[in-house]
């Protein structure tokens, strides 16, 4: 279904953080559009109203809040039967006043991780994700020396990365499965997420021959290409590389929870590859409903760089192998 810009509804809506880390979520009237469902806070944009303003305008009728800060998360863009919406969510990381339910809609903090047990309209999973989601993700180097790689992998994860990509050329259950535990194991003490770049075919056999792994999987471009649905359970993290809007949209069209777009600025490893620049970065990841990291040329340097051109976070080898 193509985009009508002429039905779009564009919609202000607030990610909003207490300073214990509970963020708020409200109940929609069984009369409205999608109601009964739970929701991030906001409203419409009205004509003239910057983002900012329409947000700061809707929190404070609808909670009586005053925004103090705050910043992009993600843009969404989503298709109901009866109307085209998109979300604009800002993270909202300081207010003043007391939130309660001004129009007699119910109100509730919630911890992060009790999100995903309330019913949300479909537009709003993936602000799920993109709460979720670290704004770091560090992809292992070559493996050389199994001793230093596991030494090197160690110190990433000590330098607070969000998620480690183990990828390794022709990964096996067989052949790798001492450094694949680990790996997990060390991934599990540092409480960040582990995903492996493989195929789906050995990705399954890792979970029938290791169940005690506990991983997601990323696809690279050719391993997407063949699939023409999500190939692993919704619980399980699946990410996809991309280069271009096609990309772009078969990877959604697969159910990928988020993206690695790349390469941003030009890398050495591989030069053949014309780097996007941030404008054209900027205007695929326009494209995208989920979760984007900017990949290629890119380190922690660039981090609000990324976040002001849409970008999740920021994916990098060099800036922490």
């Amino acid at each position: 279904m193509r985009f009508l810009v002429n039905k779009l509804v564009h919609v202000a809506v607030g990610v909003i953080y207490r300073p214990d880390g509970n963020i708020l979520i409200a109940k929609r009237p069984d009369s409205a559009h999608q109601g009964g469902l739970w929701e991030f806070p906001g409203g419409k944009v009205d004509a003239g109203e910057t983002i900012q303003q329409a947000l700061a305008r809707e929190l404070r009728e609808e909670l009586n809040i005053n925004v103090l800060a705050s910043e992009p998360l993600i843009q969404i863009r989503h298709h109901y039967a009866d109307k085209s919406v998109l979300l604009d969510v800002h993270r909202i990381t300081r207010f003043s006043g007391e939130a309660c339910g001004n129009e007699g809609q119910p109100i509730q903090w919630v911890d992060v991780e009790q999100l995903k047990g309330f019913e949300f309209p479909a537009a709003n999973r993936p602000i799920i994700s993109a709460i979720d989601l670290p704004s770091t993700y560090a992809i292992t180097g070559a493996l050389t020396n199994e001793p230093d790689f596991i030494a090197r992998i160690t110190d990433v994860l000590a330098a607070g990365v969000g998620i480690l990509q183990l990828r390794i050329p022709n990964l096996s259950p067989v052949h790798h499965h001492e450094l694949l535990n680990v790996v997990a194991d060390l991934t599990s003490l540092y409480k960040v997420q582990l995903q492996l770049n493989t195929s789906v075919a050995t990705f399954n056999q890792i979970q029938m021959l290791l169940p005690q792994i506990n991983a997601g999987l990323h696809l690279n471009r050719h391993e997407a290409a063949e699939l023409i649905e999500r190939p692993v359970a919704h619980n399980i993290l699946l990410g996809v590389s991309c280069h271009n809007a096609q990309e772009i949209e078969h990877a959604q069209a697969i159910g990928a929870d988020y993206l690695l777009l790349s390469p941003v600025n030009y890398t050495q490893s591989h030069p053949d590859l014309l780097p996007l620049g941030w404008a054209a970065f900027s205007e695929l990841v326009e494209l995208a409903n989920v979760p984007v990291y900017a990949l290629g040329g890119v380190g922690e340097e660039d981090l609000n760089l990324a976040r002001a051109n849409g970008a999740q976070g920021i994916a990098s080898i060099s800036a922490w192998w």
